[in-house]
């Protein structure tokens, strides 16, 4: 049977696998991330379980996406390729993501649960979503498509 290695273990494996191999740019992110996450666990004052530690994993990530947006737009394509690279590293670490239509679906039920009929109805359908989607989707997918389901 096959032991269950934390997030934290599997980053720490990972980096001494990166200084090895002369990984520059995994090294750094992993490097980062840990650091993140050492941050994380001063602010809290414990140690992180595995779904906070995707919690720390999903905010870096999404700062990544943002970032890259905005270097895209500005057409600094220098500092695209190295985000690019950095969204690579960290995305093996996060669940599966949901694809589109499967969230779409998921989206569906909640709105069919909570009997939601229009945009007022809004809050209280990303209230009950996003516990279940919590580091399996991007929370701007998610408002997009409950706005789509509820218009």
């Amino acid at each position: 049977m096959a032991v269950k290695v934390s997030l934290l273990e599997r980053l720490n494996q990972d980096m001494k696998t990166a200084m090895k191999n002369k990984e520059k740019t995994k090294l750094s992110v992993i490097r980062m991330l840990r650091s993140e996450i050492k941050n994380e666990e001063i602010q809290r004052q414990h140690t992180l379980s595995d779904e906070e530690v995707i919690e720390v994993l999903m905010r870096e990530l999404k700062k990544r996406k943002d970032a890259l947006q905005q270097f895209e737009e500005a057409g600094r394509d220098d500092l695209v390729q190295q985000l690019r690279e950095e969204i690579t590293v960290i995305e093996p670490y996060l669940p599966e993501q949901l694809s589109e239509e499967e969230l779409r679906e998921l989206v569906r039920e909640v709105v069919q649960e909570i009997g939601a009929s229009s945009k007022a109805d809004m809050g209280k359908v990303m209230k009950a979503i996003m516990p279940r989607v919590k580091g399996r989707a991007d929370g701007k997918l998610v408002n997009r498509l409950v706005q789509e389901v509820l218009s």
